[in-house]
């Protein structure tokens, strides 16, 4: 893994990635933020999936070098890796990002929940990112928080295809069958509105 974040740390600055994360550092106001993958599809991405928030990381500076990634340890991304790969989501065509960008939770600290004006200053910065974005055909919203900037994405960007799916963390998708089919079918979804 120590490899790999080497490696997309060299690559943040490829013309697919660099627009991004101009864009990440001018928002993240001195804010721990997670970085762009470049090893998806930047801002050539047709598929915008947006999350919540960068996850707790226990025993981690505040400091470190972080990405929002599918390859990141986490079951949530383990979960999302493998609905992506079934619906034959290719990386290149993907972007994943998160609703509240930043890192809202104290070090060491375990996950919370977001507050009002956390989701409300996320939500402000979307037009921005989309803004990034031209060839996007489709944004995925995967959870109660995500699924509340639909009404920003489709004043910002009347052109896409806006889908709500639920977010796929564990313990999410452990509670039904129904949670895990429901993203399937809306990745599926997506996938073929990318044809």
């Amino acid at each position: 893994m120590v490899a790999d974040m080497k490696q997309r740390a060299r690559r943040l600055s490829e013309p697919h990635v660099a627009p991004l994360e101009q864009w990440r550092e001018t928002v993240a106001s001195g804010r721990a933020m997670p970085h762009f993958d470049p090893f998806d599809g930047g801002a050539c991405a047709r598929l915008l999936i947006l999350l919540e928030t960068p996850r707790a990381m226990r025993g981690q500076r505040s400091s470190a070098l972080r990405f929002v990634s599918r390859d990141n340890p986490s079951g949530t991304q383990r979960n999302l890796s493998r609905f992506l790969d079934e619906a034959g989501i290719a990386r290149s065509h993907m972007l994943l990002w998160n609703c509240v960008p930043w890192v809202v939770h104290e070090p060491g600290a375990i996950n919370r929940r977001l507050r009002r004006a956390e989701i409300a200053e996320g939500l402000d910065l979307l037009p921005g990112l989309l803004a990034i974005l031209p060839r996007v055909q489709v944004v995925v919203l995967a959870g109660k928080v995500a699924s509340e900037a639909g009404e920003v994405i489709a004043i910002q960007r009347p052109d896409v295809s806006i889908l709500y799916m639920p977010h796929p963390s564990p313990a999410n998708v452990c509670t039904s069958p129904r949670i895990g089919q429901s993203i399937r079918t809306v990745l599926s979804d997506a996938a073929a509105r990318l044809e």
